[in-house]
């Protein structure tokens, strides 16, 4: 691929807005080239005054009329997985809002299409691209640690959803769960990013503190065990915000340790004096968004393809599958097929 990425947008919602922005901090690379939503009026709010941004009201007819080189998938969860393989299909790239999908069956699908048509299907995991969290990957991958211990990350914050304005979310069925698979996914693939290695069991306590109105939990706390002998630990709430002093993310291992609240980052190795860094604001989806196209100008692989997607799902499938039984469960992998 050469030049810019001509990107479709499917779905025109809340999130959108923030991948609009995305787009137009990245002129160099990205062109927004069409937007597809059945709400006229919304996809009209997300192209603003830019008429060369063609409107479409199904996705699917954007995909087969539009000149594109990938899309951006911005629509409620239990839609994710018929527009990824339609895409992939059409063999078109694909940036897709967490979560990658909702199901193992689903998973299976987009591992397949992925395989058999070669194109890059990338997670929207944007918390991957904020520097603190960047510098503790660099930190990680020169060794400052050792082996890696244990993980924890958090993301919890009061959430003022009523009945009315919850929508799908409050409904299972399309949600595919309650706030951890929504919000919580945050925090498991940064604990993913952090701990590296594939997640092989998971323990988890679900809770339904203050949301009684949900289908699903509103808070959870996950303990997830990987292959290279991490563990990691993640508290995620809507129900409330996390105490004062609580990290963002932090990690042990061996030689020393990590913690940070998002902007500023603290680690120590053992004997040394600890080291503390703060970094300016960016955004984080505007950088998503940078990734994706170069990845795709450059043929790479992005950070987070569907490949970690699915991992994070299964380690929500097991937590689910946890709370229910009171007992540790397996993390049921997928492997791609080969074509």
């Amino acid at each position: 691929m050469e030049g810019k990425v001509r990107i479709g947008l499917i779905g025109a919602g809340g999130i959108a807005g923030a991948h609009v922005a995305g787009y137009r901090r990245n002129p160099d690379t990205v062109v927004f080239a069409a937007i597809a939503d059945p709400v006229r009026e919304s996809a009209e709010r997300r192209r603003g005054d830019d008429e060369a941004v063609t409107i479409y009201d199904d996705y699917r007819t954007m995909i087969a009329e539009a000149d594109l080189d990938a899309v951006d998938i911005c629509l409620p969860h239990h839609l994710h997985a018929e527009a990824i393989v339609a895409a992939a299909e059409a063999g078109l790239h694909v940036l897709c809002e967490k979560p990658l999908c909702m199901t193992k069956e689903e998973a299976e699908r987009i591992a397949e299409v992925a395989a058999r048509t070669g194109v890059t299907i990338m997670c929207a995991h944007n918390q991957l691209f904020l520097p603190t969290v960047a510098e503790a990957r660099r930190l990680i991958d020169e060794g400052t640690f050792g082996r890696v211990y244990e993980v924890r990350t958090t993301d919890s914050f009061y959430n003022d959803f009523t009945p009315e304005s919850m929508g799908w979310r409050a409904n299972a069925a399309t949600a595919g769960g309650g706030e951890l698979i929504d919000t919580g996914y945050h925090p498991l693939y940064l604990l993913q990013h952090l701990a590296g290695g594939v997640p092989t069991e998971v323990t988890a306590m679900l809770s339904r503190h203050r949301l009684e109105f949900m289908e699903g939990e509103d808070s959870a706390q996950v303990l997830v065990r990987y292959d290279n002998g991490v563990v990691g630990h993640v508290t995620t709430s809507w129900a409330y915000e996390a105490a004062p002093g609580t990290e963002k993310f932090s990690l042990v291992g061996e030689r020393g340790s990590l913690t940070s609240d998002g902007v500023t980052l603290t680690y120590r190795v053992r004997g040394e004096e600890p080291v503390t860094s703060e970094f300016e604001p960016v955004h984080d989806i505007a950088a998503e968004v940078e990734h994706f196209a170069r990845s795709l100008l450059t043929g790479s692989r992005p950070l987070h393809t569907h490949v970690e997607g699915i991992d994070v799902l299964g380690v929500i499938l097991a937590a689910y599958e946890s709370d229910r039984t009171r007992a540790v469960a397996p993390v049921h992998r997928i492997a791609a097929p080969v074509h």
